[in-house]
């Protein structure tokens, strides 16, 4: 999903698991020192001792000496972030990867110092003191959805990067001028999927700034020092195995992973009423706008149907280019700007929908949210959002709808930001705290149905239907957005039908406008020619073209030969938020019999599935149902979801046998 681009770009790029210095001045225990904002190696490191043989780890890629980090941060949200990292290569893809890096900072506000880079061997011996190559360059704009950021990378190339070889690199950013004074975010992962053996995390604040903290699963204490009128928080572990991600596992409620997290002391309200002061200039309609709106709301007879037109215009017709230098990362540009060029991101976009919708007496407000659902409520920060979405006053909520999202109907969200927590901005910068609707596994339904005859000959002739809601609606609307020239029409028919019949031909493909979002989203075709059924001596072998769930019970061995679980299992990520039911009617034969597999039902926490096998007179009906479901369950329940996958594995027929009981 489109975002607020600047801060995309800063969670994305900026690398925050790195390096090392101390608190504020004097030496450092693990051999560099600090003076004000200068760091500087001094001498050997005893951190190169942790060295371990490479093949005493030969399933690991690296291995970290040390990941440290300290910040330095000030009431007003400026302030200096050090990260050290010092790196045992062990593997050939470690070497690659080791042998360039790169640091991403905005020079409009930010000052980037690479304090130190260096290669030795495990004995500490010197093997470069310095990259060989040096270089800042833009980050280039991707040209799907192009975001023209003011960020830069600093890329560095070392040589002597060799197996078993350490990389010991330190940087300092330093934020000279924060866009929202006093806001800041900061996070700190202890453990990780690779081997860590020293993990330090500092916090250096004034005494009277009381910064939020929000620790999760510490296996350790932090500690608090008062020095100089400054608070020194400090975090250390050692000797952190790498964790291995479990199939379908829940790492936000496991109790596994160790983090911490640092946030100043602004409110909801605080961000709100700046985002609100930022946009209060850029809802202005001019006669040039007024007269575009008036354009597309022609033929438009009720308040759904404008908003719906204005809705399809932003959301369709706006492309999505997102220009974030300096602040217009976070204040969207106005109408008419938006208008004239053609192109917008996701607040320019939210803010001309919200005023096009004033013009005609209708309220719409900003909302702001995380793209991925994830935000924290309890550390509020503009570095939590990454995105703007409008919201439609009605009842006593609201009805919202994603500007981006040019194939979700107004009144949807995507799935993506479902159930997540959001701001609503007023005009006069109140905050309202609000969680996006969730919708049920239901409303993703996808429905299918495969009709038509099999002859003497086993050849199959019929037709194919698909239709869906929600999420499944936005998965056939993606493949028809753009029309198909006439090679395309006549080409994807036939692939698909060859998807359920070996050497099937396909042809009267009937579609929709994927872009017509009052369709509904519906495709279907002939299938002619299929050689479903094979002469076997006196019976027929029928192919099922729906597939067998054997691949179910092969899942569940898996999980079942993984040692001890200790993740919590998500059930949501073991089917997904979609639903399907498919059936599949055959007209065989007079006289023709199926010998038929047995049916199959089961329900759990984790989902449901049926299959059911059935011949009335001569149709042979097949018919499959399948549904994610939501919920996070404790690690031993993984015996329980073993069973549920092995019952839907005994949907394992791939043919049915046909037997001619009469000529």
């Amino acid at each position: 999903m489109r975002a607020l681009s600047f801060l995309c770009f800063l969670f994305v790029s900026s690398p925050l698991v790195a390096q090392s210095s101390t608190p504020s001045s004097g030496s450092n225990a693990l051999g560099a020192s600090v003076s004000e904002n200068k760091v500087t190696a001094s001498g050997p490191d005893t951190l190169y001792g942790l060295a371990v043989k490479p093949s005493d780890h030969p399933d690991e890629a690296a291995v970290w000496l040390l990941d440290e980090g300290v910040l330095r941060l000030e009431p007003d949200g400026r302030g200096t972030r050090t990260y050290r990292q010092v790196v045992q290569v062990l593997n050939e893809d470690a070497v690659g990867r080791y042998r360039e890096q790169e640091f991403s900072f905005s020079p409009g506000h930010e000052k980037l110092t690479v304090n130190w880079i260096r290669v030795v061997d495990p004995n500490g011996k010197m093997i470069s003191t310095a990259p060989s190559h040096i270089q800042d360059s833009d980050i280039p704009a991707d040209m799907g959805d192009p975001v023209y950021s003011d960020r830069k990378v600093r890329r560095v190339s070392l040589t002597g990067v060799e197996l078993g070889s350490i990389v010991d690199y330190s940087y300092t950013t330093e934020e000279l001028k924060p866009y929202l004074p006093g806001d800041f975010l900061a996070s700190w992962s202890v453990n990780t999927a690779t081997r860590t053996m020293r993990s330090n995390y500092v916090i250096d604040v004034p005494e009277s700034f009381h910064i939020r903290i929000k620790e999760r699963n510490p296996h350790f204490p932090g500690k608090v020092v008062a020095r100089n009128g400054r608070n020194i928080y400090s975090w250390s572990a050692a000797n952190l195995p790498p964790e291995k991600f479990e199939a379908f596992g829940s790492s936000d409620s496991s109790q596994i992973f160790q983090s911490i997290r640092i946030g100043g002391n602004l409110s909801w309200s605080d961000i709100s009423k700046w985002y609100a002061d930022n946009a209060r200039t850029r809802y202005a309609i001019t006669p040039k706008v007024a007269s575009k709106i008036e354009q597309i709301l022609a033929g438009s007879k009720t308040r759904g149907d404008s908003i719906r037109a204005i809705h399809r215009w932003v959301a369709q017709d706006v492309r999505y280019v997102s220009i974030a230098l300096g602040m217009g990362g976070y204040q969207p540009r106005a109408p008419e700007t938006v208008v004239e060029t053609g192109f917008g991101d996701c607040k320019d976009k939210t803010t001309l929908f919200i005023a096009a919708l004033g013009k005609i007496g209708i309220t719409a407000l900003p909302v702001l949210l995380s793209s991925d659902a994830r935000a924290d409520r309890e550390l509020p920060s503009i570095a939590q959002f990454d995105h703007v979405i409008a919201g439609v006053p009605q009842g006593s909520g609201y009805q919202y709808t994603d500007l981006t999202a040019e194939l979700v109907p107004y009144g949807e969200l995507p799935s993506s930001e479902q159930g997540g927590f959001a701001v609503v901005v007023h005009p006069d910068g109140r905050a309202e705290e609000v969680i996006l609707p969730l919708e049920p596994i239901s409303a993703n339904r996808e429905e299918i149905r495969i009709t038509g005859a099999l002859g003497q000959d086993g050849m199959f002739n019929g037709r194919y239907e698909e239709a869906g809601k929600g999420r499944s609606a936005e998965m056939i609307r993606s493949l028809f957005e753009n029309p198909l020239d006439s090679a395309q029409r006549a080409d994807l028919p036939k692939q698909l039908a060859r998807r359920l019949f070996e050497s099937a031909d396909g042809d009267s493909l009937a579609i929709f406008n994927g872009k017509n979002l009052s369709a509904l989203p519906r495709l279907s075709f002939r299938i002619r020619n299929a050689k479903a059924a094979v002469d076997a001596g006196g019976t027929h072998i029928l192919t099922i073209p729906l597939g067998s769930m054997a691949g179910m019970a092969t899942m569940a061995s898996a999980l079942e030969q993984e040692p001890k679980r200790r993740f919590p299992i998500d059930a949501i990520k073991v089917l997904g938020p979609l639903a399907s039911a498919t059936t599949v009617s055959i007209t065989l034969p007079t006289g023709w019999k199926a010998r038929l597999p047995s049916d199959v039902a089961s329900s759990s926490v984790f989902g449901s599935y049926t299959s059911e096998y059935a011949q009335s007179g001569n149709e042979l009906r097949i018919s499959r149902t399948i549904s994610g479901a939501r919920g996070i369950f404790p690690p031993d329940r993984v015996t329980d979801l073993i069973t549920w996958l092995r019952q839907i594995g005994k949907d394992d027929a791939k043919f049915i046998v046909l037997e001619k009981t009469s000529e």
